[in-house]
């Protein structure tokens, strides 16, 4: 490849005249230099560049949201409120009633508001917990858009930041962060749901951050009702890997080195083939073929793992697949028409396992 742009710069340089030839060859191997010896040296001996890569906090899009006013962002009956996870650490959170209850929310104003939301969770509907990929916020676009077919499902969805994202804790995030902040989210919804379903979704690098947290309660003895694995990667290594912001490092020698060895000492593992093996509860993984940001065959090794190394009387694995020609790519498998139904029968299947 390098040898390529070099004869494609030699070209140019004839083309604009002889002249030029010396300025086009330095300028050449000034950039070659740069993206190849450079910045991947930076990456390799900087922690925090890596956390900014993968967590990618600080594209927060849109714009100009106001996190108090989520019926600005299409989402009526719906409650923002905030949760202390760590010391001098905060996330938002929001709670989206189920479709037949919006009529029934009192208005943000009266007095029992906020108690109101706390004991709507505990009817027996089914109550989602949504963890978000890296970028941006619970108000972007594709996730509010998922919120809405599970709220016409007739469930209540929790979707919260975590830190250093959005409206949460100016904090840095790494992976113990993260999961540390989505137990706590869960650990609120479990103390206030009764007999309430309690399922845990995770999307993109939201599945490293929920099979991580859901492993852990499962040791703990605390699993929820279900696990649902949206776009999922084996592990965080793999995903850059085969990231394609990735492919001009690919072949690279010492590119391991360089770029995923790094990653654990930094506080980013996200192994999920291995926290898999402690997930007692049924698990459901969505992956579409298009999916161009984790590749499909990252969320079939997660599947053909989890097969392998969980016990076996845990709940079964299931793996639901989308064809390319649907072009749901990896955010939009929540247009998929057939989606409703392979979510009620999955979840109908797992609370009576639980029963």
């Amino acid at each position: 490849m390098i040898k390529r742009l070099l004869y494609l710069l030699f070209l140019i340089s004839l083309w604009m005249g002889g002249i030029a030839l010396r300025t086009v060859i330095v300028g050449a191997i000034s950039t070659l230099f740069i993206v190849y010896f450079i910045i991947p040296l930076v990456f390799h001996y900087s922690p925090a560049l890596q956390r900014h890569i993968v967590f990618l906090n600080f594209l927060n899009v849109p714009k100009g949201v106001d996190y108090n006013s989520p019926e600005r962002e299409d989402l009526p009956g719906t409650r923002n409120f905030y949760l202390e996870t760590d010391k001098n650490v905060k996330v938002g959170v929001w709670h989206i009633l189920p479709e037949l209850l919006i009529s029934s929310a009192p208005n943000e104003e009266s007095a029992d508001h906020v108690a109101w939301y706390e004991k709507s969770l505990n009817d027996e509907r089914p109550v989602i917990l949504y963890l978000h990929g890296n970028t941006s916020s619970r108000a972007t676009a594709h996730r509010i858009e998922l919120y809405k077919v599970l709220r016409k499902m007739d469930y209540h969805v929790v979707a919260f930041d975590y830190r250093g994202y959005a409206d949460s804790s100016p904090v840095q995030p790494n992976e113990l962060g993260v999961v540390h902040d989505a137990k706590v989210v869960y650990r609120y919804l479990q103390e206030r749901i009764g007999s309430s379903p309690l399922f845990v979704w995770g999307h993109s690098l939201g599945t490293g951050v929920s099979t991580h947290a859901v492993g852990d309660l499962c040791l703990e003895g605390n699993q929820p009702t279900a696990l649902v694995l949206e776009s999922p990667f084996n592990n965080i290594k793999d995903e850059i890997k085969f990231h394609p912001l990735s492919s001009i490092f690919r072949k690279m020698p010492k590119f391991e080195w360089l770029f995923l060895k790094p990653l654990a000492s930094s506080g980013i593992d996200f192994s999920s083939d291995t926290h898999i093996a402690h997930v007692k509860a049924p698990v459901l993984i969505l992956h579409a073929e298009d999916d161009l940001v984790v590749p499909y065959t990252l969320g079939q090794k997660l599947y053909e793992t989890a097969q392998r190394v969980r016990p076996a009387s845990a709940p079964p694995v299931k793996f639901v697949g989308f064809p390319a020609k649907h072009g749901y790519a990896h955010k939009y498998i929540c247009r998929a028409p057939e989606l409703p139904e392979i979510l009620r029968k999955f979840f109908y299947e797992a609370v009576n396992q639980r029963i």
